[in-house]
């Protein structure tokens, strides 16, 4: 059993070597641990320190390609290197090392393909009380959109299994965290989570540089990834509302008619017959969608056996040993 630890970077120089020290060196049940990260177009000494240290993997990218981007292109560099599992830990070291056995044990034993690491948000210090209370709202919210019980869905901390790492997706280029629980909610994986513990706060966040930002940039990525997955449901709510606005100005127009003053609300009439039409359009939109995602779901399972068949052969010929240099055309 094979576990790569993959590290996105992007100028983590100064807490790399922290990060890294924190990581543990052997785990019940794991045969061999490795180490990978993905140097996002960093422009300090971000690889040369990793490489000191002794990390097995790089991935390079030459420009800064965003967190989702390098999260997938790590991915794809542990499958390829034979990883049976794969945990994902930020270079701060927020998170605490030792915990990454917590993470791995559900998948060891068979009860999840991936695992989520849940923070202590209400005891977190350098968290403010609006940022506690955004990340619960925003949990709910992908609670409610992939049908599942993950409790904190920002949480970068988490591990997959090897069949769940190849069926994973990400199409938006802001973060992975949001968009591949709603995936694996709806795509009906194995998904579980684990109470984990947080260290001191090295460096501020650079995933967002304000609270708003943040906030739209998550309900935009919720939604976007609401519609791709469920879109029928999403078109016909909104196919509801505009009929059912439309059907209350009709019968108030049939209202003045019967009372003899429907000559002066002509106006609710167009307007009634505009909101019913754009209903009914929009549910046509959203069947022509459901269409859509039935064919991205054919699409995703061909993909899925093509990057079995592909990591498969690389692993059979163990394409990369010892330092693996990766960039961001292999991806």
């Amino acid at each position: 059993m094979k576990l790569i630890i993959q590290i996105p970077c992007y100028n983590e120089a100064e807490t790399l070597t922290i990060a890294l020290n924190d990581l543990p060196k052997h785990i019940d049940g794991i045969d061999e641990i490795e180490y990978l990260i993905i140097n996002d177009g960093s422009k300090d000494d971000t690889v040369k320190v990793a490489k000191e240290w002794g990390v097995n993997y790089v991935v390079n990218f030459k420009c800064n390609r965003g967190l989702a981007k390098g999260f997938m292109a790590g991915l794809d560099a542990c499958l390829r290197n034979g990883a049976d599992i794969i945990v994902n830990t930020d270079a701060d070291n927020q998170y605490c090392g030792e915990d990454i056995e917590k993470l791995v044990r559900p998948i060891l034993e068979g009860k999840a393909d991936m695992v989520i690491g849940e923070r202590p948000i209400d005891d977190t210090a350098h968290f403010s009380p609006l940022k506690k209370k955004l990340q619960h709202f925003g949990s709910w919210v992908v609670r409610k959109a992939s049908k599942t019980d993950i409790p904190d869905a920002p949480s970068g901390f988490r591990a997959y299994s090897r069949d769940a790492a190849m069926r994973l997706n990400v199409v938006n280029e802001y973060t992975y965290t949001l968009e591949t629980i709603v995936q694996a909610g709806r795509n009906r994986m194995s998904i579980t989570s684990v109470p984990i513990r947080t260290n001191a706060e090295l460096r501020p966040s650079r995933l967002f540089k304000s609270m708003f930002g943040y906030v739209k940039r998550s309900m935009v990525t919720i939604l976007r990834a609401f519609l791709m997955y469920r879109p029928l449901m999403s078109f016909s709510i909104i196919a509801a509302v505009l009929f059912g606005l439309g059907m209350l100005l009709g019968v108030r127009f049939l209202v003045f008619v019967f009372a003899g003053n429907g000559g002066g609300h002509v106006q609710s009439l167009i307007l009634a017959s505009t909101l019913m039409l754009s209903g009914v359009m929009t549910f046509i939109v959203g069947l022509q969608a459901d269409i859509i995602a039935a064919n991205r779901k054919i699409l995703e399972d061909i993909q899925y056996h093509v990057r079995k068949l592909d990591y498969e052969h690389d692993t059979e010929k163990n394409c990369c040993k010892g330092e693996c240099q990766c960039t961001e055309d292999d991806e």
